[in-house]
Parts: C-alpha cells; sequence; structure tokens
C-alpha cells in the first residue's frame, strides 16, 4: 500500500530492498513491525546508480525505473529500505516528504536519513542511529507458532530435536567437507545421548561438495534432512520452530539472529575462528550467554529469545512519533 506521507501515522509504509534475500527479509521484517500490510518494492537499478549508490547524482529520479518514478509522486508515508541501492532510494523519497528509516551502515554520514538502524558489531554511531545485536528478521511467537502449523510432521520425531542449521564459507572463515562432517558428528552425538533426532538443513551459502555429502551421510539417528529444491519445501521455519536445541555454524549473522530468537539454547561451531566485524556479534552473544561453542560435551542451558525487531520497531515508533 502506498499513501501520501501523513504526520504521525504508521500507514503507508514500504519495505525497499535490492532483492537480495538478507536484505528484503530485514526491510520486510521492520515494515511488518511498524505495519499490519506494508508494501514492497525491488529495486532495479540503471548505470550509473548501479554503481555509485546511496550518493546522488542529476536525473537520479530515474534511477530504478518508471515504478519507482512513479513513486515519487505519492510516496508513502515511511519507507525502511535495505542494502546500498535501497539507500539511494531512501535518500530521494526523504526528499519527495516521506520520513525513511535506512537498514545497515550507508557509508555516508547519518543524516541522510530520518532514521540509520545498524548492527552493534559495525560499530556505526550518531545521534539518529539506532544499534541492535545481529539483524532484524520476522521471527517471534506468531512466526512461530505458523510454522508448527505449516510442518506439522516435524513433531513426530524423537525428542531432544536439533536443529542443525548448516552454512558456508565466508569473508570472515572457512567452511569445507572436514567443517561439516565434524559438525554433524558433535550434533549426531548429542542426540545420540538424548534419545533425540536431527533436523538438517542446507542454506544459500553451502557449497555443492557439503551438499553432496549431506545427501550420502549415513543416518545414525533419527534425521529430517533438507539438501535443496529436490526434497521439496524448505523446512527452515518448521526446523526452528519445533527445535529444543540448535546447532549451527557461525557464517551467517541472519541465521545467528534467527536461530537466537527462538527459545531453543543455540550452539555454535568453532565461534572462535569467525575473524572480523561478525566475531563482535558472536563475542556479543557468547557475553551474553545467549550461545555456547559446539563441542562434545555440549548440554542444554536457560536461555531468553533474542528478539531485537521488536524493540527497534519501538525505538523508531517513538522517535518519529508514529501511532
Amino acid at each position: 500500500m502506498i499513501l501520501t506521507a501523513t504526520q504521525g501515522d504508521a500507514r503507508g509504509v514500504l519495505a525497499l530492498s535490492d532483492g537480495r534475500a538478507g536484505n528484503a527479509r530485514q526491510a520486510h521484517a521492520l515494515a511488518a513491525a511498524l505495519a499490519p500490510a506494508p508494501g514492497g518494492l525491488v529495486l532495479v537499478p540503471k548505470a550509473p546508480w548501479r554503481w555509485l549508490a546511496p550518493r546522488r547524482l542529476p536525473g537520479d529520479r530515474g534511477a530504478f525505473g518508471p515504478e519507482f518514478a512513479a513513486l515519487l509522486a505519492a510516496p508513502p508515508a515511511l519507507a525502511v529500505g535495505c542494502g546500498r541501492q535501497a539507500a539511494l532510494a531512501t535518500r530521494i523519497l526523504r526528499g519527495r516528504g516521506a520520513r525513511v528509516v535506512q537498514l545497515l551502515d550507508p557509508r555516508l554520514p547519518t543524516q541522510h536519513w530520518n532514521l540509520v538502524v545498524a548492527p552493534e558489531h559495525d560499530g556505526l554511531r550518531g545521534g539518529n542511529v539506532i544499534s541492535l545485536v545481529g539483524s532484524l528478521h520476522p521471527v517471534d511467537d506468531a512466526w512461530l507458532a505458523r510454522a508448527r502449523d505449516a510442518f506439522p510432521d516435524i513433531a513426530n520425531l524423537p525428542t531432544p530435536r536439533i536443529a542443525v542449521l548448516v552454512g558456508g564459507p565466508s569473508a570472515h572463515a572457512g567452511f569445507g567437507v572436514a567443517d561439516f562432517e565434524a559438525l554433524m558428528a558433535a550434533a549426531e552425538g548429542m542426540a545420540a545421548r538424548a534419545g533425540g533426532s536431527l533436523l538438517v538443513t542446507a542454506s544459500r551459502r553451502t557449497p555443492e561438495a557439503v551438499r553432496a555429502a549431506l545427501r550420502a551421510r549415513p543416518r545414525r539417528v533419527p534425521t529430517l534432512a533438507w539438501v535443496d529444491a529436490a526434497d521439496g519445501a524448505n523446512p527452515y521455519a518448521g526446523l526452528l520452530a519445533w527445535a529444543d536445541r540448535i546447532a549451527c555454524t557461525a557464517d551467517s549473522v541472519n541465521m545467528l539472529s534467527e536461530a537466537c530468537a527462538t527459545a531453543a539454547p543455540v550452539f555454535v561451531q568453532h565461534p572462535g575462528a569467525m575473524r572480523g566485524r561478525p566475531r563482535r556479534f558472536i563475542d556479543a552473544l557468547l557475553a551474553r550467554d545467549r550461545i555456547r561453542p559446539l563441542d562434545a560435551a555440549a548440554l542444554p542451558f536457560e536461555v531468553q529469545p533474542l528478539r531485537e525487531t521488536t524493540r527497534v520497531a519501538a525505538e523508531v515508533r517513538a522517535r518519529l512519533g508514529l501511532r
């Protein structure tokens, strides 16, 4: 839904992204926390803005094609953007009267936006900056309940059900077949000791060699495994919803943030191997005792779900005077 900007009104909220899954998920998560039925627009940048965003140039009204150009005639009350392309779009919309919230560090002075929401581990500070631990996402009690309803058969597997979230290599840490085998051995040991089962899923960044190893691996305990689309719909949401414990790789801030939003204890493989800014995020979770290293002696522990989306949305409302 797209409405003319109205002071003090949370209607007409629009989520903007370049369509990349991580960016789109974060923008929509915050928009949905601010309004029950936000609109959405995938930006298709043209040259030269494809490379120069979020910097402005003459003629940038046409940076994203006719749909965005038409939007400028009747801008939303509030636009939530995530990613570099969206940072340009939100700058342009602000000039047309919309209030704008930009997610992630836009790499320009933050005064170009009403608010900037950035992970604490990025180190961005400012009077209009809202910091959070990890990333924004939709995982809350209602989301988990819908996921249980969508995947009811998972309830038939023995408890404790241990979700195994398999990532892949990143710029901050490697991940290959040997790492995958160690992850599975630790998770299988946990399930075997407790008489439980495994719920395993690959992700977008999982290498083909690791997917092949997952498909070929003998099932030493009761196991539900999703490798790729050949296995049907990805049960990722159901795995989070039904998990009693979670074992995962350390490579994805988004994946870890969503795992930590459940009520399950989270065990992370080799958290100390992570480098760079994501390491600061891992260290923050360890300091909160929200995650623990995955090892042979891993035992369940009491946790509080980490749900930053609700807190950030409340702060956005307060700062912008939204009802």
